[in-house]
């Protein structure tokens, strides 16, 4: 999910001898296991066992999704992008709510980022306060503002590097924090001994907006194929991708429902044994990740302010918009400092649509044969609908505990 935006800012840079297999599906399971794997467990807990069931089958349907995606593309080679998908389906406006929507979702993931540094920074170290002008701030809202103070200068970056190797990083921190979460409950001796619930109903919602987000990367999967030198493989990349996250956050959910039960928090890392190097490694794993990862998020959406300037070619003016940006996500993840209802709000209202939502429309719109009563069609207006109940009751219920946790 996170590298969706190294993509995307790939695209006005690609080389023109395109990206080999292997590195497209480095890229591809970097998007789809990145932050959602930390919150994978919570989610299951949320609706329990059935839930995980649910994982497999909204797995199935998100990559359903992305082959109509990349069916469109093969109807149009002029499509490079998704917002390219919205404007051949629905012209300019589909375009513009396509867009939209990207930018809204990588702003969120940015305030994410934030939020994941302030917990476990003040996991790792439970007893620091910080004063700033004699105002005594809290550990976590400090570590916020200090993560975010050493990520700024990263942001004033415009080149990216060969995301592809980037991405091999992420998919290795993923893997490395599936390892450690083995070692604590296997050579740490905190066990497998949690039962758990079949099915919690008032749990489901949250759950299925978290996967949502998880396996929100069909933002990144046009300009992913498009990047391709044979984009005749692009079925099996999706393929390739789509099972091997699925994979990863299978395992890691059940392991962490095993070891935790119902006492999951929002992140697994916060359940790890503080005294544990194993635990230590874990955490250091995703401190370090969301600083190669910030700016590359918030890149898309500074270049496109950017490209509406006339001062776009400034270098002060540049660093300014980017500064602003960063500034903006920092308030907002100080207000709202809650991880897994944050990405239950993200998942519910912003990845259905692009995930769920926008491919069967613009499918639909600009296949007329598709639109003939049949198998195919049963199986989108299933799609759609199911989108839709998960968009509406999932935001409704992450708006409603942010609202509360607000509360005084």
């Amino acid at each position: 999910m996170e590298s969706q935006s190294q993509l995307q800012v790939s695209n006005s840079g690609q080389h023109s001898r395109g990206t080999t297999f292997l590195k497209t599906c480095f890229n591809g399971i970097n998007s789809l296991s990145g932050v959602g794997i930390l919150s994978i467990s919570y989610a299951v807990s949320k609706g329990g066992w059935l839930s995980l069931i649910l994982l497999f089958i909204f797995a199935m349907m998100c990559w359903y999704t992305a082959l109509l995606l990349q069916r469109c593309m093969n109807g149009n080679p002029q499509i490079k992008s998704y917002p390219d998908i919205g404007q051949v389906a629905f012209g300019y406006k589909g375009r513009a709510v396509v867009a939209i929507i990207i930018y809204m979702e990588l702003f969120l993931i940015a305030v994410e980022l934030l939020i994941l540094e302030g917990d476990n920074l003040e996991k790792l170290f439970p007893s620091v306060n910080f004063t700033i002008a004699g105002l005594r701030i809290g550990g976590k809202r400090g570590f916020i503002m200090l993560s975010a103070l050493v990520i700024l200068p990263t942001t004033w970056l415009r080149s990216l590097g060969v995301l592809a190797y980037i991405s091999v990083g992420g998919v290795l921190a993923s893997i490395i924090l599936l390892g450690c979460v083995v070692w604590v409950g296997e050579v740490d001796s905190v066990g497998f001994h949690e039962r758990g619930h079949f099915v919690n109903w008032g749990g489901l919602p949250t759950a299925l907006s978290i996967f949502a987000f998880c396996y929100g990367a069909h933002a990144v999967l046009p300009t992913l194929i498009n990047s391709m030198k044979d984009r005749s493989q692009s079925y099996k990349v999706l393929l390739v991708c789509f099972v091997a996250s699925t994979i990863i956050y299978g395992s890691i959910s059940i392991l962490g429902y095993i070891m935790f039960g119902d006492y999951l928090k929002s992140q697994i890392t916060l359940n790890l044994p503080t005294n544990k190097i194993s635990t230590k490694i874990a955490i250091y794993t995703t401190i370090i990740n969301p600083f190669t990862k910030y700016a590359v998020v918030i890149t898309p959406i500074a270049n496109a302010i950017e490209d509406k300037s006339l001062l776009c070619k400034s270098r002060p003016i540049a660093i300014l918009i980017r500064t602003i940006i960063v500034v903006s996500t920092v308030l907002m993840a100080l207000f709202i400092p809650f991880f897994g209802y944050v990405m239950a709000f993200i998942g519910a209202f912003l990845s259905v649509a692009i995930s769920l939502l926008f491919p069967c429309l613009c499918y639909l719109k600009i296949n007329k044969a598709a639109r003939r009563f049949g198998f195919e069609l049963i199986i989108i207006i299933g799609i759609l609908l199911m989108g839709s109940f998960i968009g509406i009751l999932g935001t409704y219920i992450s708006v409603r505990q942010i609202v509360n946790q607000l509360k005084p």
